[in-house]
C-alpha cells in the first residue's frame, strides 16, 4: 500500500498490574494476576465480586491538585498515561506547532457519576448537584482535558465503539496522520468501569463470571471459562508520521502499519466470525501484509464461551492451517477487560512484545476446549522474536477493529 508511514514513539500505561509501562510489561511477562476482590465499592450483594482494579495511583504526580479536584478518575488516568507517553517520546510541546498535534481518545466517560448525583438531586434538589458534573462525566471531556493539559490544538476526537474502541482510536489516529490532518497524535483509551452500575448492568446480562476465585475466574480459551471481568486504566500512544519522527530524531518503537474495521449487523450481543475475519483481512490488506507474515496475535480473548470460540473460528478463517503455528494470547487473563481502553492497552502490549522478544502468556489456562484449539501460550511467557503482529478488538454489538503492528524496517 502506498500510505504515509505512521510510527509510535511513546507509550503510557496504567493497568491493574502496573502503574507505568515498565511495570505493566514486567507484570505481563511474569504472568501476574491483576484480578482480585472489588474494593472500590461494597460488592457483598453483587453476584460479580471480582475486578482488575488500579491500586496506588496518585493523580497529583501528573497534574495540579486543582485539576485533580475538577476531574474524574477516568480523566486522571488519561492525562497521566498521555504524559508518560509524551515524556518517553521526547516530544517538546513548546517546540512543536500546537495545531499540528491532535488527541484521539476512546472512552466511556464517567457515566456512573450520574447515579450518584441523581441521588443528591432527589434528596437535596437541583442546586446541590456538582457544578462540574458535565465536565466530569462527558465522553468528549476526556480528550478535551488531555488536549488542554498538553496544549495540543490539532484534531481532538472521542471514539466509542464499545470493546473495539481502544483499537479504533489508534486506527482513527492512523488515518488522520495519513491524510495530513496532523503531524503527531496522542491516541489511546481510558476507562473506569469498576463501578456499581457498570458491574451490575453487565453482570445481569450474564456476560461476567460469578466465580469468586481470582485464580480461576478469568481464563480465556479454557474449557470452563464462563465470563469476563472488568479492569480499569488507560493506554496512550504518541503516534506520528515517520518523516516527523525522523526529523526530530525520535526513537521509533514500532509502526502502526494498518487497521481494518467491520460491523457484524448480526446480533446485539453475540459475535459473528465472518465479520471478525473480515476486519482482520482488511487490516492485513491496509498494511500490505500477507497472512504468512503474521508472527503473533494479541487476541480479544474475553473469557466468555461464545467470544473465544468465535474468535478462534475467525482466526482459522483468515489463516487456514497456518493458524495452528501462530502464537495467540490474551492480556485480559491478567488485567481483565478494560472496556474502551482494552484495545489501546493491548496494542501497547503488542509493541512491547515486538521490542522485548517475549510473548506474554494466557494465564489461568487449565483445560483445553475442542472449540478453541490454537496455541494460546498457556500460563508462561515464551521467548520468541516477532516482527509483525495482529491485535484484535471486537465490540459488544458487533463493532470490530483490528490492527497490524510491526517492527520498523
Amino acid at each position: 500500500m502506498n500510505h504515509k508511514k505512521v510510527v509510535v514513539t511513546g507509550l503510557g500505561a496504567i493497568t491493574p498490574i502496573g502503574l507505568n509501562t515498565d511495570e505493566f510489561w514486567q507484570g505481563l511477562i511474569e504472568g501476574k494476576n491483576g484480578i482480585g476482590p472489588i474494593t472500590a465499592f461494597d460488592a457483598s450483594k453483587f453476584p460479580v465480586k471480582l475486578a482488575g482494579e488500579v491500586k496506588g495511583f496518585d493523580p497529583e504526580k501528573y497534574m495540579s491538585p486543582k485539576r485533580v479536584d475538577r476531574s474524574s478518575r477516568v480523566i486522571q488516568f488519561a492525562i497521566a498515561a498521555s504524559k508518560m507517553a509524551v515524556e518517553q517520546a521526547g516530544l517538546d510541546m513548546k517546540a512543536e506547532k500546537a495545531e499540528r498535534i491532535g488527541v484521539v481518545i476512546a472512552t466511556s466517560g464517567m457515566p456512573s457519576l450520574i447515579g450518584d448525583q441523581g441521588d443528591i438531586l432527589k434528596a437535596k434538589g437541583p442546586n446541590r448537584i456538582d457544578p462540574l458534573l458535565a465536565s466530569k462525566i462527558g465522553q468528549n471531556m476526556v480528550a478535551v482535558q488531555v488536549g488542554m493539559e498538553l496544549g495540543a490544538r490539532g484534531p481532538n476526537t472521542t471514539v466509542n465503539s464499545a470493546c473495539a474502541s481502544g483499537s479504533d482510536s489508534i486506527g482513527t489516529a492512523l488515518n488522520h496522520l495519513r491524510l495530513g490532518h496532523a503531524d503527531v497524535i496522542i491516541a489511546g483509551g481510558a476507562d473506569c468501569t469498576v463501578t456499581p452500575i457498570c458491574v451490575a448492568a453487565t453482570g445481569i446480562i450474564g456476560a461476567m463470571t460469578r466465580n469468586p476465585d481470582p485464580e480461576t475466574a478469568c481464563r480465556p480459551f479454557d474449557l470452563n471459562r464462563n465470563g469476563f471481568l472488568f479492569g480499569e486504566g488507560a493506554g496512550m500512544l504518541v503516534m506520528e508520521t515517520y518523516e516527523h519522527a525522523r526529523a526530530r530524531g525520535a526513537t521509533i518503537l514500532a509502526e502502526i502499519a494498518g487497521a481494518g474495521w467491520s460491523f457484524d449487523a448480526y446480533d446485539a450481543t453475540a459475535p459473528y466470525a465472518d465479520m471478525q475475519a473480515y476486519a482482520m483481512k482488511m487490516a492485513l490488506e491496509d498494511a500490505g501484509v500477507s497472512p504468512d507474515q503474521i508472527d503473533y496475535i494479541n487476541a480479544h480473548g474475553t473469557s466468555t464461551q461464545l467470544n473465544d470460540s468465535t474468535e478462534t473460528t475467525a482466526i482459522k478463517m483468515v489463516f487456514g492451517e497456518r493458524a495452528y503455528q501462530i502464537p495467540v494470547s490474551s492480556n485480559k487473563s491478567m488485567i481483565g477487560h478494560l472496556a474502551t481502553a482494552a484495545g489501546s492497552v493491548e496494542a501497547i502490549a503488542t509493541i512491547l512484545t515486538i521490542r522485548g522478544g517475549i510473548i506474554p502468556p494466557t494465564i489461568h489456562y487449565q483445560i483445553p476446549d475442542p472449540a478453541c484449539d490454537l496455541d494460546y501460550v498457556p500460563n508462561k511467557a515464551r521467548r520468541q522474536k516477532v516482527n509483525v503482529c495482529l491485535s484484535n478488538s471486537f465490540g459488544l454489538g458487533g463493532q470490530n477493529c483490528c490492527l497490524i503492528i510491526r517492527e520498523v524496517e
